[in-house]
């Protein structure tokens, strides 16, 4: 979870802030939209969206956009209102178990670039944090504006594991990290689980952008997952929301290493298929190995295949009975071999799911890649940027590195 929840005061500040990110949410989906088409799909007043509208412009969060070319109409021209670009940045940052990921955007929600690099395992935090700052500096061609972050963005931060909090202060290492970072960056800095904020990533940007409630899942050498409803991070009690992976799919399975038994982990995780496909005479000690097999048609590799989303389908149909998402993402390593693993997915999905759902649920495979744990960093940062927390003061709530 974050590392600090913040308050914004009683119900009517927070319902002028619910109104404020409806409407900024509806420019990041839909591009410069008129007073009246805002009005229309957020569902407000004319007199409540006019005063939020009002609050944004003065704030500089949004501007007029930019008249399109073509022939002048008669009559005085509709103004239409977009996310100000010049208004801020955000960086996000994914700190891999071998790898730094870094992606930034504007306050309008266009990606300025991403950058990755692996590093050898057991890297110290201060070098892995060097290396974060070396990659963001050549992001944009070393054109970004990291002065611009201390006063109008953030850095949002995914992490390996459970980013959880004890009370209301964070655990020591992530006050560390959360402290090397506001050093180097001078900006606020929100920190959450990588796979969560991947699956924040895809709602926004990737396959699932169209959508405002998404489950996501990411096999890899773990499997973890992610929920956003109505457009936001569901992280649940301590921060332990989304961990899909260790969902009992084999009661009599192999046990896990998180004191359970046939966990989803231990079935759909690299490790085990590797082992599995090996146990059925192929050869392959890689996910890239494996995936040459499978286009070649190798039947064990199809059939390891067809195994682990025969079980990762039936978990996920538990889960879409109980949560409901419209869309459903499979992201990871392993969702590259395409069809071998999605269309056994989604066969146990349609035998498991309810006869209602049946239909209702979309599953697609993952657009962001690697990137996508960066990219749900930045779009953490500008959910919870300064732009987003006007009330219940002038100058909202403060997101320093101390409330991380």
């Amino acid at each position: 979870m974050l590392g600090a929840m913040h308050s914004h005061g009683g119900p009517l500040s927070r319902l002028r802030r619910g109104h404020e990110e409806r409407v900024l949410g509806l420019l990041r989906r839909h591009g410069p939209q008129s007073r009246a088409e805002l009005g229309r799909q957020a569902g407000l007043s004319r007199t409540t969206l006019y005063d939020i509208v009002g609050t944004l412009v003065a704030s500089g969060a949004v501007v007029a956009a930019a008249a399109e070319p073509g022939p002048r109409r008669r009559g005085r021209p509709v103004e239409h209102l977009t996310l100000n670009p010049a208004a801020g940045q955000a960086v996000g940052i994914d700190f891999a178990r071998r790898a730094v990921h870094v992606a930034a955007a504007n306050v309008a929600h266009e990606v300025i670039g991403s950058a990755s690099r692996a590093h050898p395992p057991g890297l110290s935090w201060e070098r892995r944090v060097e290396l974060a700052e070396r990659l963001v500096a050549s992001l944009a061609g070393g054109t970004l504006r990291l002065s611009a972050l201390g006063t109008t963005g953030a850095v949002g931060v995914g992490l390996v594991g459970p980013v959880r909090t004890a009370g209301d202060a964070p655990e020591e290492p992530l006050t560390i990290l959360a402290g090397l970072l506001g050093k180097r960056f001078g900006a606020p800095v929100l920190l959450d689980n990588n796979t969560r904020l991947a699956a924040l990533a895809e709602s926004t940007w990737g396959a699932a952008a169209a959508s405002q409630d998404v489950l996501y899942l990411r096999l890899s050498h773990g499997v973890g997952g992610g929920l956003v409803v109505n457009g936001s991070l569901h992280r649940g009690v301590d921060g332990l929301a989304g961990e899909l992976g260790h969902i009992t799919a084999d009661p009599e399975g192999a046990p896990c290493e998180c004191g359970g038994r046939g966990c989803l982990e231990t079935i759909a995780s690299i490790g085990p298929v590797l082992a599995s496909y090996r146990a059925l005479g192929g050869r392959a000690d890689d996910v890239p190995t494996l995936l040459r097999a499978v286009e070649n048609g190798d039947r064990a590799a199809h059939e390891v295949l067809r195994a682990a989303g025969t079980r990762t389908g039936t978990v996920l149909a538990g889960v879409v009975n109980a949560v409901g998402p419209g869309v459903i993402v499979l992201g990871g390593e392993l969702a590259r071999a395409g069809d071998a693993l999605l269309v056994p997915v989604r066969e146990a999905l349609d035998a498991h799911v309810m006869p209602l759902a049946r239909g209702r649920v979309t599953l697609l495979p993952a657009a962001l890649g690697e990137a996508g744990g960066a990219l749900g960093g930045v779009a953490l940062a500008l959910h919870e940027s300064p732009l987003l927390a006007r009330y219940p003061g002038p100058g909202g709530d403060d997101l320093s590195e101390d409330a991380t």
